[in-house]
């Protein structure tokens, strides 16, 4: 069997956020095809009981704490070097030792990297014999840029920056990769745009859904009080664009529902939510759970799931897994953007093939409101789920590694444009 190296900045178990899931798929699904060797961190406590389920499935692994204090003290040596605060964030001498060593001693031909801050360990030329291809995931310069825009003085400089410097090193391992995917198709069609010089070696792999796990067809114990009409909002509460999200929710829209639909109820359903959220719960109907042991029955049994996210990358996997569950969605358009074919206007309708997503999209206040109301009135979502089934698999979206990883298919349209492209990939930061 051939040998892998994956490198991954989180420890891609429990799949119990959105980096998680993707990342912990692609690692299973390749670990069927490969011998691979793991190399990651582990940056929450409770994750370090999770290391033998990882050993049994991979061949060498090594696991590093990572304490995001520090993390963020040594980002700070970026501002002196000029490079991204991502890179000193997610480099360790001691993982570089272990990465070096590993190439050295074993026969590893192909290196899949899981996000931008992993590929500092296997780029420039020593490794260029190796097939290296790396999962953006998201086109994260550009949610730097988005976080700008949202922030005053002087963090609003202080992302800015990032965005620009972290697009720089985006395109320069972009060019020097042999193949680079993001997770929907319009993620990769951004990317494209920003990194032309290596358009012909980027791809894209659409996430997944666990469809038994997430399964309409299951009996779940109601988490909530008979009378309550829910709207549920499933995600980690330490993640700042969900911590805004469900902030303008509550704040702004939900008042406006709950006046209306007395009975109307607002869960914020996710781990470790910070002193914002939780006192959000002094607005009334709106209620904060903090970790619970199993979405599902909070999504089983809402009248719908909201994702009203103003700063998104990307493939939501809490809009697909609420699909799948046979629930209509209430999301931004930032949320809902990378849902392939896309939805039209409110109605979230794909005019080609006749297959109605259940997703209804509204971006302002007053929409939202109205759209919600007429959700709360509880209609199933079954071509929801129907349409998650047919385009949102992992065992499907997953076979598109195949050809990037062995080559077979050459993304390039011939290997002089794959040369001209590395050779104009001279970037000034």
């Amino acid at each position: 069997m051939q040998e892998l190296l994956f490198l991954a900045h989180r420890i891609p178990y429990p799949p119990n956020k959105g980096d998680k899931i993707r990342s912990y798929h692609v690692l299973k699904y390749l670990a069927g095809k490969y011998r691979v060797h793991l190399g990651t961190f582990v940056d929450d406590e409770q994750d370090w009981q999770y290391m033998p389920v990882l050993k049994d499935l991979c061949g060498e692994t090594h696991f590093i704490g990572l304490d995001s204090r520090m993390a963020r003290l040594r980002s700070a040596k970026g501002l002196l070097s000029g490079e991204a605060l991502t890179l000193p964030y997610y480099y360790d001498a001691n993982m570089q030792d272990w990465v070096t060593h590993l190439l050295e001693n074993n026969p590893v031909h192909r290196v899949f990297i899981f996000s931008s801050g992993m590929a500092q360990y296997v780029a420039g030329q020593r490794w260029s014999s190796i097939r290296r291809v790396i999962d953006f995931v998201d086109v994260d310069s550009d949610k730097w840029r988005q976080y700008a825009k949202s922030k005053s003085w002087p963090m609003s400089a202080v992302y800015e920056r990032e965005a620009r410097r972290l697009e720089t090193y985006e395109r320069r391992i972009a060019a020097e990769f042999d193949a680079s995917v993001l997770v929907s198709q319009d993620e990769a069609k951004l990317f494209k745009t920003l990194a032309p010089e290596s358009a012909v070696r980027i791809d894209y792999l659409n996430n997944g859904v666990d469809s038994e796990y997430f399964s309409p067809h299951r009996h779940y114990a109601n988490p909530y009080s008979p009378d309550e009409k829910v709207l549920v909002f499933t995600g980690a509460m330490d993640y700042w664009a969900n911590v805004d999200a469900v902030t303008w929710f509550a704040q702004e829209v939900f008042p406006q529902i709950v006046q209306r639909n007395p009975k109307a109820r607002f869960y914020i359903v996710g781990g470790r939510p910070g002193s914002a959220v939780k006192q959000l719960e002094n607005i009334a109907g709106v209620h904060v759970t903090g970790g619970v042991p199993d979405v599902r029955p909070y999504l089983a049994h809402a009248v719908a799931a909201v994702a009203p996210l103003r700063i998104a990358r990307g493939v939501q996997n809490k809009v697909l897994e609420a699909m799948a569950m046979a629930k209509p969605v209430l999301g931004t358009s930032a949320a809902v953007e990378g849902i392939e074919s896309g939805v039209n206007g409110a109605s979230a309708f794909n005019a080609e093939s006749n297959e109605g997503t259940g997703i209804v999209v509204a971006d302002d206040v007053t929409e939202c409101v109205e759209q919600a109301l007429r959700l709360l009135q509880g209609e199933p979502n079954a071509t929801g789920r129907a349409y998650v089934l047919k385009k949102y698999t992992w065992a499907e979206n997953l076979k598109r590694l195949d050809r990037l990883l062995e080559g077979d298919v050459v993304l390039a349209a011939n290997s002089s444009a794959h040369t001209n492209a590395q050779e104009s990939a001279v970037i000034a930061p």
